[in-house]
């Protein structure tokens, strides 16, 4: 089996850019979720069907389960991403090609990392406000 090259990436503004809102949204998920804790009724929603409506409740200690997955796909992505040389590419990764490949995905899995952190902070504002 061929060895991919293994590269040490520069980040890019953008790619610290993204890695801070993604940090800053982690924090802010876990804010929202103890600071509106003690004001929560004992029952929340803790699922939602496609339209949005109500459809699962349990305990209000459930408000920590998203900011917790969110913290643990956050820090997977975040740990997978030192590893660019395993991923799986459309291409094959040379030398000469492995830079271009690694920036690329590494950057797909920041926007990634973000879109997921942000998508449960929805979630946990949605369920406060339910």
């Amino acid at each position: 089996m061929n060895e991919r090259p293994k590269l040490k990436l520069e980040l890019t503004t953008t790619d610290k850019l993204l890695e801070i809102f993604a940090w800053v949204s982690v924090v802010i998920i876990w804010i929202i979720a103890i600071a509106n804790y003690s004001s929560m009724s004992e029952t929340i929603p803790i699922h939602f069907n496609l339209i949005g409506k109500a459809d699962g409740f349990g305990s209000k200690n459930h408000i920590f389960g998203s900011p917790f997955i969110a913290t643990l796909l956050f820090a997977g992505l975040t740990i997978l991403n030192k590893f660019p040389h395993i991923f799986n590419y459309p291409t094959h990764i040379t030398s000469e090609n492995a830079l271009k490949q690694y920036t690329i995905a590494t950057k797909i899995i920041r926007y990634l990392k973000l879109i997921v952190v942000v998508i449960f902070g929805v979630i946990v504002f949605y369920t406060i406000l339910y």
